[in-house]
């Protein structure tokens, strides 16, 4: 796809005039999409709350807010962050990068204290558990260091003045489309943490109601990912204009 259509209005077949009907549909998907993320932070929190002793930083609890920063941040957050462009197709771009970038820088604060929370809860047991042990550590850390990674490499490129147009048009077309392979295989990585958390049920006979709500909460992260990745990749939700 060439560079120039990756955020302009025409972009593949789509015409620089969407209709009403597809705005309508727009806000609509955008709305589900909210609804969702949100249902999908509120389970996570009810999920620690109710069922595993609430937040606290203490080595028993600490946990639990590794869960809940992780969905905030690099899910729910960082959807967000990529929805911005088009929600916000007719503002000025500049406006919707510190947006996006705010957003982001957020949801990497989120991440970093949720990292906290996971070895502090190993390290302080007593005995200390071993960390990075797992499938869902090494998909988890190494998620946190390629969105590092991705924020700078937006900063540099789209937020410095100095930086060369050649050098934002070459770099776009990676921006975006490993922006999207990130935010997927973040959802993955929560949905992989959810599962890692439930082999700890002793009694694999029985189904409690507490991983009937986190299978609920990984089927509503799946859902939340193919939305987002949905309205995104729509040529007709494109920008209105083409602006670095």
């Amino acid at each position: 796809m060439p560079y120039e259509n990756l955020d302009h209005p025409g972009a593949s077949g789509g015409s620089s005039n969407t209709g009403e009907p597809s705005m309508k549909m727009f806000t609509i998907w955008v709305l589900i999409a909210q609804a969702v993320g949100l249902l999908a932070v509120i389970l996570t929190a009810v999920w620690m709350s109710v069922y595993h002793g609430g937040f606290s930083w203490v080595p028993e609890r600490v946990f639990n807010f590794h869960p809940l920063f992780m969905v905030i941040g690099l899910v729910f957050l960082y959807a967000d962050g990529i929805l911005v462009y088009r929600v916000f197709r007719s503002v000025k771009k500049f406006r919707v990068k510190v947006i996006h970038a705010s957003l982001h820088i957020l949801a990497l604060i989120f991440a970093i204290v949720g990292l906290k929370a996971v070895f502090d809860s190993h390290n302080l047991s007593k005995p200390p558990k071993p960390n990075m042990w797992s499938l869902h550590s090494w998909l988890g850390l190494t998620c946190v260091l390629l969105f590092c990674l991705q924020w700078v490499g937006g900063l540099i490129h789209f937020l410095l003045p100095q930086t060369p147009q050649s050098y934002r048009k070459m770099y776009l077309p990676i921006h975006q489309h490993w922006g999207v392979i990130l935010f997927c295989m973040t959802t993955v990585t929560a949905i992989t943490g959810i599962t890692e958390k439930n082999a700890f049920h002793d009694d694999a006979s029985k189904l409690p109601a507490w991983e009937k709500l986190s299978n609920t909460l990984g089927f509503v992260l799946g859902i939340f990912c193919i939305l987002v990745v949905y309205i995104v990749r729509r040529a007709e939700y494109q920008r209105f204009y083409f602006l670095l």
